[in-house]
């Protein structure tokens, strides 16, 4: 098995995966075929992730105690 070092310098610091061009094209195409979202729909998502950012959640341990199960 051949190994390559891909430099930090290149993918600033982020994490590299590599697939086959097969895998690529198959979730590219599952990617594409998805559903788009309304405008509310993408407005509550980005509203969510900012909350979830902000630490203004709950995990799931915490509801499951509140709900008492």
């Amino acid at each position: 098995m051949n190994t390559i070092t891909i430099s930090k310098k290149i993918t600033k610091g982020e994490e590299l995966i590599v697939v086959s061009r097969k895998e690529y094209e198959n979730l590219l195409r599952a990617w594409l075929s998805t559903e788009r979202l309304t405008k509310k729909e993408a407005h509550a998502v980005k509203s969510g992730l900012r909350q979830i950012e902000n630490g203004n959640f709950f995990t799931s341990k915490q509801v499951k105690h509140a709900l008492g199960i």
